[in-house]
């Protein structure tokens, strides 16, 4: 199991922003919280980083505890269409 750490700050309305998070040993820069919803006993963060892949991140409140629920890495070549 590899070990998530996650910081996460209060945003508009009461609601928590995750900021970055650590999977192992890489910090990902979340650059967009797309979205977010409640599970029983759990919370589930939608969020995009900075290297375009998509991370759904899910508390387990009883837990106190993170794990990664989904990775999608963005369309190869997204990145040169942008630039």
């Amino acid at each position: 199991m590899v070990n998530l750490q996650v910081e996460t700050f209060p945003g508009n309305a009461g609601t928590e922003i995750i900021r970055r998070f650590q999977l192992g040993s890489q910090t990902h820069d979340v650059i967009e919280n797309i979205d977010q919803w409640h599970g029983e006993g759990y919370r589930y963060f939608k969020v995009k980083t900075a290297d375009g892949c998509l991370y759904i991140l899910r508390f387990d409140e009883a837990r106190d505890d993170w794990d990664v629920t989904l990775f999608k890495k963005p369309p190869r070549g997204i990145w040169k269409s942008l630039h």
